[in-house]
Formats: structure tokens, sequence, C-alpha cells
């Protein structure tokens, strides 16, 4: 990924429809195909939160204990690709989000100071909907922290220069990774090399337990459990949006600039890279606290906390990873025709002399370019034929991701819920994951049958007004387009 320098985004009023879809390159879907397979792997990751009426915990995770083999199976496959992971791609892809909403407002003609109003208005109504969404439905709610990120990063670092948020970024890897090392150093230290006291003190109590959460947020009545699964959100969110938030929001800005979603025909050997770099090391780093869940590993009682870092920092390399593959795959099956690359500088020094023209074309920029990032791309390849029926679906399905997201609780809430249905305590790991992942099935139909209506997701219009106010008096729904 390069960051060259573009044309300053016009002040000047947005040119007519027509024209501009008479010149506009045709649109990937591939940040839409992203956001709806990336909802998939959030129904199956949260699905255990709600599972109240389960005694004991399975180490550092969500899940409950296992009660035969497929559940241990299931966790495992679940420890590894997906616990931790969903989470950072949904974080990525909300900070990917953010640059495409500047730039469609700069596009349109908008003051760049009218629009950091309009992302400030946006956070904060995504505050609210998340308290709402967690006080009514679900504790786990994410939309609170990428809130509270939000509000945070866009005041001190949206329009810095890219390099500074790529030191920023590696400041925050490094201090999660050093979480990790030292986590595992200290677990590996009191397993082999501490005292026998000092580790029947450590196992005397497990550190780590969440079936008390479940049933403080789902066993009791309704209006009860409110004013539990709110107390529950805010310091979660909080700690959530100041610790495990920022990191794959900044990248997730970092590759907008560059529009590595929306235009992957540019940056297929990146994406490569990216996606098998990230997701190896997600997997990798996941893997053994699987063996312990599989109990392949033995470590003593209380624990568990020695590989938590580990799944921190490799959930978060394994969430870009993944929305790199995905953008990968919509590329195939968007059957574009990829330009005839140009000739590649390969002299060390030439390459050199090109970068330093490159960054000091970028130092040059004011806030407002270096948060528009890169231009368009103008020879961006035609698809071949008409996307297949299963990739403009899930395509719709992303493009109203704020609105299935909150289908998922609420569907699942009052299925697993005591004032519900109250299945929770009669189902096990694989069986609240099949439901899930059920789910996230139902939603794809509806979302065809409203693609095929234009009908924008109700969540989309809501949040859609509560953020443009009267600073952007064009900003009707339309029929389709990416939400943040």
């Amino acid at each position: 990924m390069t960051a060259s320098a573009r044309p300053s985004p016009s002040p000047s009023p947005a040119p007519s429809d027509s024209a501009a879809s008479a010149t506009a390159p045709p649109r990937s879907l591939a940040p839409d195909i992203a956001r709806g397979l990336m909802l998939a792997l959030i129904a199956i990751a949260n699905v255990s939160w709600f599972l109240w009426g389960h005694e004991g915990t399975v180490g550092m995770t969500p899940h409950v204990p296992a009660l035969g083999e497929l559940d241990t199976v299931v966790q495992f496959v679940m420890t590894v690709a997906v616990d931790h992971r969903a989470m950072p791609l949904f974080a990525f892809l909300f900070g990917y989000g953010m640059v495409q909403f500047y730039r469609s407002r700069i596009d349109r003609g908008l003051e760049p100071r009218s629009v950091r109003i309009m992302l400030r208005r946006r956070h904060w109504a995504m505050l609210l909907l998340g308290l709402l969404h967690a006080a009514l439905l679900f504790y786990g709610d994410i939309l609170g922290a990428y809130a509270v990120a939000g509000l945070l990063l866009v005041w001190i670092l949206f329009g810095r220069r890219t390099r500074t948020l790529i030191v920023w970024a590696s400041v925050i890897a490094g201090v999660l990774t050093l979480f990790a090392m030292f986590s595992l150093i200290g677990m590996l230290s009191l397993t082999f090399f501490a005292p026998p006291e000092a580790v029947a003190s450590a196992s005397a109590t497990t550190p780590y337990a969440n079936d008390w959460v479940r049933d403080l947020a789902y066993s009791g009545t309704y209006l009860w459990s409110i004013l539990n699964r709110m107390v529950l959100w805010v310091p979660s969110s909080i700690a959530a949006g100041l610790m495990g938030a920022p990191l794959p929001i900044l990248l997730g800005w970092i590759a907008a600039r560059h529009r590595l979603l929306e235009e992957p025909w540019r940056h297929v050997r990146a994406l490569r890279r990216i996606a098998i770099g990230g997701i190896a090391t997600g997997w990798a780093a996941g893997l053994p606290d699987a063996l312990v869940i599989a109990g392949t590993i033995r470590l003593p009682e209380g624990l568990d906390w020695g590989f938590y870092g580990l799944n921190v920092i490799g959930g978060a390399a394994c969430g870009v990873g993944y929305a790199a593959a995905f953008a990968l795959l919509a590329l195939r099956l968007e059957r574009r025709l990829a330009p005839v690359p140009s000739a590649a500088v390969t002299d060390r020094e030439s390459r050199r002399a090109l970068r330093a023209e490159r960054a000091a074309a970028h130092r040059a920029l004011s806030p407002a370019e270096r948060a528009y990032g890169d231009a368009a791309s103008i020879d961006a390849p035609v698809p071949s034929a008409a996307p297949p029926a299963p990739v403009r679906v899930l395509a719709a399905v992303g493009q109203r991701s704020l609105t299935f997201y909150l289908f998922q609780s609420l569907l699942l809430a009052p299925l697993m819920a005591a004032w519900g249905l109250g299945l929770a305590p009669h189902l096990s790991t694989w069986s609240a994951v099949a439901i899930a992942f059920g789910v996230w099935l139902l939603s794809l139909p509806i979302a065809a049958w409203m693609d095929a209506r234009g009908i924008r997701g109700p969540a989309e219009r809501l949040l859609r007004r509560m953020t443009y106010g009267k600073h952007d008096p064009r900003g009707r729904p339309d029929r389709a387009g990416p939400v943040v």
C-alpha cells in the first residue's frame, strides 16, 4: 500500500447524480461482503454469552462446560478461529467505514469541519443505541465500545499523517504483545518453577468466571434484568473502547485511506500477505488455549489466564486477516478483469526515492486531505458478468449490517432468556452455535427481500437521522450504500 498524493477533495457543490454515475468507477462489493460474512462470525461468537443456567467456566473463554465430544470440538475450533477474532474484524470494518463515510460526504461537497461534526454525532448516537441494545437485549453489545473509541480517536488522530497512525498502531500492538509475553512468562513460572504452596494459592480460586454474569443478565424477570445488563455493559464498554478497539480501528483507517477493500484489484499482493500472515498468526495464537480446552495441555487450576494475552494480540491480527481474505473472495466472486499493471520499479535506489517523494507529498497535505486518503482509481476494472445471487445476498446483508447485528439479539435473547422461551439451560455449545448460525442464515432472505425493494435497514435509517441533523440536507436515505 502506498500513500500517493492526490487531488484535494473539492469543497464545491457535488456534481449531479447523472454526472457522478457517468464518471464513477464500478463500486466493489468487497466491503459489504466482508460485513455480511462478519455477521456470521459475530452470531456464533456472541451466542455463548446467552447461555445462563450452566455452572462453571471454560478457562478465559465465554463457553460453558462441554457436555460431550462434539462440544469440545466446537469449542476448540471457536477458540482458534472465532473467539477474540470476530470483534476485531468488526472494529476493523467499523474504522474502515468511518473513512468511507468521511470521504463520501467530502465528495458531496460538504466542509471537512461539518463532516467531523457528523462523525461525532454519529458516535454519540451509536453510544445511545448501544445502551438501548444492552439494556433491552444483549449486555455484550459492542456498539458502545466502538462509539467510545471513535469519539476519542477522531478527536485526536483522524487528520494526522498515515505514518503517525502507523506509529500509534505499532505502539498499541507492542504494548499488547508485552502483556501477552509477561502473562505467558508468569504462567510458565508459576507452573514449573514456583514453590508448591504458591501454585496451590493461585489455584485456590478461579480468577475468571462468567457463569454468574450470564445468570445475572438472563435468569431473572425482564424488568429486573434490564438494570443488570446496563450495570454489566457500562464498565465493559469503557474498557473495550479504551483497550481493545483502538488498534483494529486505526488499522481500518490506514487500510481505508488506501482503498484496500474498495479497490482490491490494486492490492492483491498486499491482501494475500495480510490474509495469510494475519490468519496464520491468529490461529497459532489461539492454539495453546484450544489445546488446554481439549485437555491436551494440562495447567493447574486458576492459571488459565496465561494464554489470554496471546489471544488478544493474535485476535487483532486474525480479524484484519479475515477482512483481507474476504476482499480477495469478493474480488473473485465479482469476476473483475484486473487491469494490466504498470511496470514496477525494481531498483532499490529508485524505490527509496519514490517512497521519499510520496512521504514528502503526504506531509504537504492538509489534515482534511490526509483523512480523505487516496483518490478513486480511474482504471477500475468492470465485472465480466453480473454478480451471482449469493454475492448479492451477502452484500445486501453487509449494507444493512447494523440492522442485522441487532436482529441477532432480537431473536437470540427471547429464545434463550428465562423471560422468553428459556432454552439456554437445555443447550450446550454445539446446539447454541447451530441456532446462532441459523439466525444468520435467516437474515439472508430478509436482506435479499429488502434489497430487491430498495428498503434500507431501519437501524441505518435511524442512525442516519441522528447523525446528519442540519449538516446534510441532502442526506435522505438512498437505496443502497455502505454503512459505518
